[in-house]
């Protein structure tokens, strides 16, 4: 089962911009749609962006503008460059993976990486 491992969080203050990086323990060359999630306290996970492997790329309305999601097959790495942070975008980012945009995610989720958005 392909494994994921989350970096580039931290604390930082509204407006500013973090790069979130998610390195899958295998090739992720063929998997379709690459995802990044989110999951703030008392809340349910959240699907932020996803990219397919074609470089098509979804976000949710509140993110449109300021994220921005890619991938680079060769380093088995997926990216998400998060720009003009607000406090609603505090929460621990999660990436995996689905075969098809209809199916689950298929990955074993990671530790994730926490975001802080904090004047």
């Amino acid at each position: 089962q392909v494994q994921f491992v989350e970096s580039g969080g931290g604390l930082v203050q509204p407006g500013g911009s973090l790069r979130l990086s998610c390195a899958a323990s295998e090739s992720i060359f063929s998997i379709y749609v690459m995802d990044w999630y989110r999951q703030a306290p008392g809340k349910q996970r959240e699907l932020v962006a996803t990219i397919t492997t074609g470089g098509s790329a979804n976000y949710r309305d509140s993110v449109k503008g300021r994220f921005f999601i890619s991938r680079d097959n060769a380093k088995n790495t997926v990216y998400l460059q998060m720009n003009s942070l607000k406090p609603e975008d505090m929460a621990v980012y999660y990436c995996n993976a689905r075969r098809t945009p209809s199916w689950p995610p298929f990955g074993s989720w990671g530790q994730g990486t926490q975001v802080t958005v904090s004047s």
